[in-house]
């Protein structure tokens, strides 16, 4: 291995040495020219980046095994040029260097000339999902135009806003407490698309009143942007796209407008939603994505107004409902769901068809025409739906439910779900009596990791311990 030494060509140098190679020789199994070689050993040339590839490779070295003096050849030994760091960047990125692009950007930001260029390296970045790279772009250009009140400002935040939702529902509603003041200074794409991922993010939450104003927002945003549109009779092509078309967001927020009325019990405003978006004969395109797009629309509204009127009390509709849903597979879970919730709701025996779905009851991913379910969604829906199941089984009198109360207590406190640990601890505590110790003991474990990470509420309602 060769010693770390305080430039790059000294390490060339000292190779060449040990190994008896001239530069000519060196020149061949690299692919350098001679000439270049030579001044580069002569310091009379700075390194590109593509001669640090291929002197790395040509030594036997890691790729990235002079990337931090590399840093100092930049800025210290020569001065910094973008044609150099660029793809130093993009290629520190691939490799999960991150140090080394902590240390380009902290010497370039002293200079606010190169803040447009780092952000359009951390476009490319998130676009490619290096969304660890990208995420420290995004947020010492940020920092770098904190004052500036900017376009660019805000899709910082906003890519900082998609880049920090995971699994916690706390740390997912700070993420979009943050972004939503920087939501109307962007431009009105990304705001359609903002307002979208906002809204998988309250929902997520079950904060339907939050959800339906953004759904609101969206739609008159979309509706005005096609009306526009379809009046000036010109494409879009000079200006910034969306992520779907913009009849898409008209019909996805009428349905979400839908979802929130059936959330908040008022099945009848639902259905009117429904035949809102089930009517795309207002859509002036006529194309295959139309059509792929309306027939995803009426599968969805034709399997809601069964729904509807299944979680409406309406238990002759459910076996219909069933049938139909049985026939979707992506659909299943989401219908499993609101089938436990109304047996639940109006005391249903619903055991053949928890039975015929069984191999659905455990967690996985859905698609969509267009692309997976959201997932922060899914995994509030797949927590709350283990509880409801415990619960059912408990009104039964089935010891199973204790299984459920444990799965949906680990699955709570994975994405911190406040409110959801406190419905497992308040079932387990009402029927502890059918617990084994073994369950006893994995419950008290749960708890005790609960206690460790969440508020003092939380610990006081588990005191019991």
């Amino acid at each position: 291995m060769v010693p770390t030494t305080t430039m790059i060509r000294d390490a060339l140098a000292m190779y060449l040495s040990q190994k008896g190679m001239s530069i000519n020789q060196f020149s061949g199994q690299s692919g350098i020219n001679s000439g270049t070689l030579s001044r580069i050993l002569s310091g009379q040339q700075p390194i590109a980046m593509d001669h640090l590839e291929r002197i790395t490779k040509a030594m036997d070295l890691p790729e990235d095994y002079f990337y931090s003096l590399y840093v100092d050849e930049c800025f210290y030994y020569s001065s910094p040029t973008w044609r150099r760091l660029r793809p130093f960047l993009v290629r520190s990125a691939a490799l999960g260097r991150l140090d080394c692009i902590e240390q380009v950007v902290q010497n370039l930001l002293e200079n606010l000339v190169y803040a447009p260029m780092l952000f359009e390296v951390a476009e490319g970045l998130f676009q490619e999902g290096l969304w660890q790279a990208a995420e420290l772009l995004y947020k010492n250009v940020s920092a770098s135009e904190k004052y500036q009140n900017s376009e660019r400002l805000a899709v910082c935040q906003y890519r900082l806003f998609r880049i920090a939702i995971g699994d916690d529902q706390m740390r997912n509603l700070q993420a979009a407490h943050l972004f939503e003041g920087y939501l109307e200074r962007l431009d009105e794409a990304d705001q359609l698309d903002g307002l979208n991922h906002l809204g998988h993010v309250y929902g997520s939450m079950n904060r339907w009143h939050k959800v339906d104003e953004l759904a609101k927002k969206m739609l008159q945003l979309a509706t005005l942007r096609y009306n526009l549109q379809q009046q000036s009779n010109r494409s879009e092509s000079n200006e910034k796209k969306t992520e779907k078309p913009l009849y898409f967001y008209i019909l996805y927020a009428q349905l979400i407008r839908s979802a929130v009325c059936k959330e908040l019990g008022d099945f009848n405003s639902a259905l009117d939603w429904v035949s809102l978006y089930m009517d795309g004969s207002w859509i002036q395109e006529d194309n295959e994505e139309v059509k792929r797009t309306m027939a995803q629309f009426q599968e969805w509204g034709t399997a809601n107004r069964l729904l509807y009127r299944v979680l409406g009390g309406q238990f002759e509709v459910l076996s219909a409902y069933v049938e139909y849903i049985s026939h979707r597979p992506d659909e299943i879970f989401i219908g499993l769901y609101n089938i436990i919730l109304s047996a639940n709701r109006y005391d249903w025996n619903v055991d053949s068809i928890l039975e015929r779905f069984a191999a659905y009851i455990p967690y996985r991913t859905y698609s969509t025409e267009f692309g997976d379910y959201n997932r922060q969604v899914m995994l509030e829906q797949h927590t709350q739906f283990l509880a409801e199941m415990a619960a059912y089984c408990l009104h039964n009198e089935r010891k199973e439910g204790i299984r459920f109360i444990l799965q949906s207590l680990e699955s709570s406190a994975r994405i911190n779900n406040e409110s959801n640990i406190l419905k497992c601890v308040d079932l387990f505590e009402q029927h502890r009596h059918l617990a084994d110790e073994e369950e006893k003991e994995q419950y008290k474990h749960l708890i005790r990791e609960v206690q460790d990470s969440h508020e003092k509420k939380i610990v006081q309602a588990t005191c019991f311990l």
